[in-house]
């Protein structure tokens, strides 16, 4: 902080002490003891910091998304079970002429029987409807896993873009306070001072913006997370700390299992079991039917027994084996498209997470401590006589860009890292 400063954010400080605050304390008589009980009010207990990992385990075990994802595997669960059951036999009862001495009464019992295996071919389409609802589980994982990861470091980064404007706020608040100062001992113009109250009155916009974004940044994190935003207290990490890159072997590896390539694989399993179905389904099921049969006219009963089954003369279940084929080829090119789409896609924002993580470095090194060291020279030369009033506007200015560049690609890397995460899914380890 430059030297001048120090008196003026002194005597500001104190001024916003109240009154009686700075003033001597007096004795005052001791009030006797009241009967009345006081209760001390206690505060509410503020919510504890919220970790990366805790919000993470948070969304994968509550948030209503992964919830309703879990309902779906397990009413996938009843389908598998509905497949397996062979179909349901029929009784029948026939009567034959309705006077007591000539009626004739028929019990009939029939069971189809499915003799082309359509049974096991059904089971096996209702396994791969389930494996594919289980592939958009682990698919919902890595998704609600990238957005938390994405939504926690906005939420950090925008925090820290509060700091740098309120930052901001306190150097354009001292300068137009020093400008004023000199203006009034005849050393700088007033357009100086004019100059100073509108950088001060433009670090405050900007000071008003970023708490909004802020704010929205942990209604975000909320959502993301699955809880309400009351119980999200102070975040426990660091905006600046990025993620390392990951090698290619690991990339190679994970794109070969990212949840796009597996839901593709498994729509060609399910389609290739639906054609496997439908080719069981050409073989007509054959029912047998057993039975009683009693005639009144003869005064006995007698046995019936009953084969049926459908001729397949012009219905061979041709059309939609056709379409299973089809369906199933189409499937293929599908997951074949999204292999294409997937590497190009994993590729851009592997280079789009090291030109940020480039970039965040750069920015470190050089470009934020030269710009705070030229505004600390720039405030050293106003002080001694040396720069002019614009100088040091520049240089502030300069540096608060800076400061705000490095922030605004903290966040563009966070972003290609979830993205990446999202595109290969979580790590072995992590699912």
């Amino acid at each position: 902080m430059p030297k001048f400063l120090v008196p003026l954010y002194s005597a500001a400080l104190l001024s916003l002490l109240p009154v009686a605050a700075r003033a001597v304390p007096q004795a005052q008589p001791a009030s006797p003891p009241s009967s009345t009980p006081t209760t001390s009010s206690t505060p509410p207990a503020s919510p504890p910091s919220l970790s990366l990992n805790a919000a993470i385990e948070r969304a994968l075990s509550s948030h209503p998304r992964l919830r309703a994802a879990t309902f779906e595997v397990e009413a996938a669960d009843g389908a598998v079970q509905q497949a397996a059951l062979p179909p349901n036999p029929s009784l029948g009862v026939e009567q034959e002429d309705t006077r007591r001495e000539t009626r004739t009464l028929t019990v009939l019992l029939s069971q189809p029987l499915e003799i082309g295996g359509q049974r096991a071919a059904r089971t096996a389409l209702a396994r791969r409807g389930r494996d594919l609802s289980q592939a958009e589980l682990d698919a919902l994982r890595a998704e609600l896993r990238a957005d938390v990861v994405q939504a926690y470091f906005a939420a950090l980064v925008a925090q820290e873009r509060v700091s740098a404007a309120d930052e901001s706020l306190r150097i354009a608040g001292g300068g137009a306070d020093a400008t004023a100062r000199r203006v009034a001992a005849g050393k700088l113009s007033p357009v100086d001072e004019t100059r100073a109250r509108v950088a001060e009155a433009t670090a405050r916009i900007e000071l008003r913006q970023a708490q909004a974004d802020r704010l929205a940044a942990r209604h975000a994190l909320a959502a993301s997370v699955g809880i309400d935003e009351a119980l999200i207290g102070a975040l426990d990490g660091s905006a600046a700390s990025l993620p390392a890159l990951p090698a290619e072997a690991d990339v190679a590896r994970r794109m070969a299992d990212a949840p796009v390539l597996r839901r593709a694989r498994l729509e060609v399993e399910r389609a290739q079991a639906a054609y496997e179905l439908e080719r069981a389904r050409r073989i007509p099921d054959l029912t047998v039917t057993v039975g009683a049969k009693r005639a009144q006219e003869i005064g006995r009963n007698q046995a019936v027994i009953g084969v049926s089954m459908p001729i397949p003369l012009f219905d061979r279940n041709q059309g939609a084996q056709r379409e299973a084929l089809k369906r199933r080829q189409a499937a293929e090119q599908l997951a074949e498209a999204e292999s294409m789409r997937l590497r190009a896609d994993v590729l851009s924002a592997a280079d789009e997470l090291e030109a940020r993580a480039d970039e965040v470095d750069a920015l470190q090194r050089t470009v934020l401590p030269g710009a705070r060291e030229a505004y600390t020279a720039a405030t050293r030369g106003f002080e001694l006589g040396r720069f002019g009033f614009l100088d040091v506007l520049d240089a502030q200015r300069t540096w608060l860009q800076a400061r705000m560049q490095w922030l605004d690609a903290l966040a563009r890397a966070h972003r290609a890292n979830a993205d990446l995460e999202r595109r290969l899914g979580a790590p072995a380890q992590q699912k």
